[in-house]
């Protein structure tokens, strides 16, 4: 999984590097399909029930799930979510990174910041003896402390062999609360916050959900296993 991880970080870096005005975010897919099969591993995406894409690609006031298209090319001032995976020996690593595209707003920059940090915060109760939404809670008390709202019907969940395991891990709940964490387990982590209302809904294409008020969304995520030391975040170079 350290290797999946390591890919996948590998795949969103250089995702991020070809990010600038004018590219389509089909050939932002192309970028991290090429990284992650030139490693001769497979995307975990890509034919995931269906799913067209190696990344999902999601701009401005999409949340999750946006299509990569030759139509959708950046512009300066958007933020795009690139959430990838990678499958290698049959282990999976899922990350998320929302990147901003050239000058971004303060208002644009400070919900990323934030979304970053609870994520961050939520590794850090990463830890054998908490409890499952130790981890939930420390998102939400970050987010919402600066004026965010917590995206409800989408959440963390368990990783290993396939890319969905349980516990599902919502970034809300009460602290306290939920089954113990123990050594060996292994979350993605994955805060989605939401400028505005935490309300959301999907388009008719099937995946991409968007925000109900149409304001920006952020989405970073880590695939993390939690270890005698405490946590280990895998998706990293």
């Amino acid at each position: 999984m350290r290797e999946a991880g390591r890919l996948t970080a590998r795949a969103l870096r250089s995702v991020g590097e070809a990010i600038r005005p004018g590219i389509s975010t089909l050939e932002l897919d192309a970028v991290a399909e090429s990284v992650i099969r030139d490693a001769g591993a497979v995307p975990a995406f890509k034919g995931f029930h269906g799913f067209p894409g190696t990344i999902c690609a999601s701009l401005n006031h999409e949340v999750v799930h946006g299509i990569p298209s030759k139509r959708t090319r950046l512009r300066e001032g958007d933020i795009l979510s690139v959430d990838c995976g990678a499958i290698i020996d049959g282990y999976f690593g899922d990350s998320a990174v929302t990147f901003p595209v050239g000058e971004i707003t303060p208002d644009a920059k400070h919900l990323l910041d934030a979304t970053k940090r609870s994520l961050e915060a939520g590794i850090a109760r990463c830890h054998a003896g908490m409890r499952l939404y130790d981890i939930s809670n420390a998102v939400q008390t970050v987010a919402e402390a600066e004026g965010f709202s917590v995206v409800r019907e989408y959440v963390g969940h368990g990783i290993g062999r396939t890319m969905h395991e349980d516990p599902q891990i919502p970034n809300y709940g009460p602290a306290g609360q939920g089954p113990a964490l123990k050594v060996g387990m292994v979350f993605a982590i994955e805060p989605m916050i939401n400028a505005g209302e935490a309300a959301v809904y999907s388009l008719d294409d099937g995946w991409t959900v968007v925000t109900q008020d149409g304001q920006i969304s952020a989405h970073f995520e880590h695939t993390v296993a939690l270890t005698e030391d405490g946590p280990v975040v895998l998706t990293v170079e």
